[in-house]
């Protein structure tokens, strides 16, 4: 094994490029072609835009901007879901050197004013009522936010009309003192302590791992006219990093869709060649097909299926021939199985990229045995998303790749993944401190994830040293502040949030016995009950849960707690959980609570 890995090869970004120029160039390449396209009024509807009808209302999104008084280097946030106006809006930015401080369109009022206030926000742009209303209500308390567009409002037509004053001249020398190594992006995450820290990611970052990805996945996301249907939010650098490589590509098509509540049918008529998702998302496909056979002779015909393609792609991983018995057994459940999973996605389907938290291999198997290629990578939002990624030719599952060329990864004698190329962010806003934590003294960036390479370069995650959780459906959440909300209320003594890997947020809860003793009789309850019958009372259920609203109602609902489990004995020294100095040790709960966890909680999932 090794212990430091540089990919051969180099990517090329000049000074004057950002992310701008990624439309502008493929306009020079490929003329006024089909860029993007987005539903209408129910699904199976798309409304075409070319690159030339984007590069136009960007221009006039960046007149507007500029109109409004929105300098180089001023931040601008949007809050909506998924939609083709983001984009207008990001390149816009891009163009003019203005910072895109993107905010989770799930994310609470007071969470959307600590970004806004954090990154110095000037002008705020929501995509409906609610999410308007939502910053509207904390306005007063975010002294630098001048004003609030709303897209269904015509932000877009607005911004157009106050942009009629801004000569072509006073646009193009805007766009001429952009540069390469200028900030594009705050983008926040979770950090350890549970406060969000802003990652400074600049338009080289970007434009680095955009031109790595070309060179890594050209089957994927550049041959053969690519056609990516966007659901993933945008606030996310994984989606932004799809994004710009469908638009910076010679003639991929990105669909935005805002909403999955229509996704099978959007999918079928928007006809994607891949999809990107976390692994929540293509367990869902899963489940379906499997209830869609039933409980019956199709559902055990389903399930031989499952596990003959699964079998089929560790056959093909570890290199061995198949023989004629199960040639045959794979054309047949072709026919009969795999056709109609990979049809699910679309019918001109021809890869699926996964990333944003840790996949399944069973999963991954079973899709690459159905004949649907799942590319894995691995990244995060300080590495502008992918730093490593799977290669079609080369998608060995259970790694997470290799970096990108001329990009280098290494592991401590800790055992910890660290990192060096031109897609490392250059630090956290407002935050030196936590910036040089990050960074060792000869510059590589810790990831606080543990990991090794093998001998063709490919890293595996092992382990995380951080606490934070990541859900299957991609969300980071920081589970301290919600846990110390939690051991607010007088009767629990620990609160663990669990959720990794895991469709929804939950927690383990156990009781204080004295808090108990106090609050019992108060209720008609003698003051020894034994925690075991305390745990199953509705009385203390009811208490405990006030106690979980209150940690709810700080973060989005990504990130709330949808249940919870009361336990009948406690954290000790004596079952490992809690350190001589009485900390919770949060890996060994989960693997003592493991039973409870998975079926009491998620229901053996």
């Amino acid at each position: 094994m090794l212990t430091e890995y540089t990919t051969p090869g180099s990517i090329e970004v000049r000074s004057n490029e950002t992310l701008y120029s990624l439309l502008t160039q493929r306009i020079e390449r490929t003329g006024e072609d089909t860029v993007i396209a987005t539903r209408k009024t129910g699904p199976g509807r798309w409304e075409q835009i070319t690159t030339g009808e984007f590069h136009r209302m960007v221009l006039a999104a960046a007149k507007g901007f500029i109109a409004f008084g929105i300098r180089k280097g001023d931040a601008v946030s949007i809050f909506s879901p998924t939609r083709w106006e983001w984009g207008v809006l990001d390149f816009a930015l891009a163009a003019i050197g203005a910072v895109n401080v993107p905010i989770y369109d799930t994310d609470s009022a007071p969470q959307a004013e600590r970004i806004i206030n954090d990154s110095t926000v000037k002008l705020a742009i929501a995509d409906n009522r609610e999410r308007y209303d939502r910053l509207d209500s904390v306005i007063d308390n975010c002294p630098t936010l001048q004003r609030i567009l709303m897209l269904d409002g015509n932000a877009l037509g607005a911004l157009e009309g106050l942009g009629v004053a801004v000569s072509d001249e006073e646009l193009e020398a805007r766009i001429a003192s952009v540069g390469a190594d200028d900030l594009a992006t705050i983008v926040y995450t979770s950090g350890s302590t549970g406060t969000p820290k802003g990652a400074e990611l600049t338009h080289r970052n970007f434009l680095s791992i955009v031109r790595a990805g070309f060179a890594c996945l050209p089957e994927v996301i550049w041959d053969d006219h690519p056609r990516l249907l966007l659901f993933l939010p945008l606030a996310h650098c994984f989606a932004r990093f799809i994004e710009y490589c469908s638009i910076g590509s010679d003639d991929g098509v990105v669909g935005f869709l805002p909403d999955t509540k229509s996704l099978l049918p959007d999918l079928r008529s928007f006809k994607p060649t891949y999809l990107l998702g976390v692994p929540r998302v293509f367990e869902k496909v899963y489940n379906a097909a499997s209830r869609k056979a039933g409980m019956g002779f199709k559902g055990r015909v389903f399930l031989k299926a499952a596990e003959s393609a699964r079998a089929w792609s560790r056959m093909q991983q570890a290199g061995i021939r198949p023989t004629p018995k199960q040639v045959a057994e794979h054309l047949g459940y072709e026919a009969s199985v795999y056709r109609t999973v990979r049809g699910a996605l679309g019918p001109n389907i021809r890869y699926v990229a996964c990333g944003g938290a840790p996949l399944n291999a069973d999963l991954a198997h079973f899709y690459c045995g159905i004949g649907l290629p799942m590319i894995q990578g691995y990244g995060l939002t300080e590495t502008a998303a992918p730093f490593t990624v799977c290669r079609v030719d080369d998608n060995v599952i259970g790694t997470v790749g290799q970096p990108a060329p001329g990009c280098s990864a290494r592991i401590s004698e800790e055992g910890e993944l660290q990192l060096k190329g031109a897609n490392v962010f250059r630090g956290y806003h407002n935050l030196p401190d936590k910036t040089a934590e990050v960074f060792t003294e000869d510059g590589w960036f810790r990831t606080g994830d543990l990991g090794s390479i093998d001998d063709e370069g490919r890293i595996t995650i092992t382990g995380r040293k951080k606490d934070i959780i990541i859900t299957a459906g991609g969300k980071n959440v920081s589970p301290i502040p919600m846990e110390h909300t939690m051991m607010d209320c007088p009767i629990v003594e620990h609160a663990v949030v669990v959720g990794d890997g895991r469709p929804f947020i939950a927690a383990l809860v156990t009781l204080d016995p004295e808090g108990l003793a106090a609050w019992l009789p108060a209720q008609g309850l003698p003051a020894d009950l034994p925690l075991a019958e305390a745990a199953k009372l509705p009385a203390v259920r009811d208490l405990v849960q006030e106690y979980v609203d209150k940690a709810n109602a700080s973060v989005s609902r990504a990130e709330s707690v949808r249940k919870f489990t009361i336990l009948d004995t406690q954290f000790s020294q004596d079952n490992g959980c809690l350190t001589p100095s009485l900390k919770v040790v949060r890996p060994k709960v989960n693997t003592v609570f493991a039973d409870v966890i998975a079926h009491e909680i998620y229901g053996g999932r």
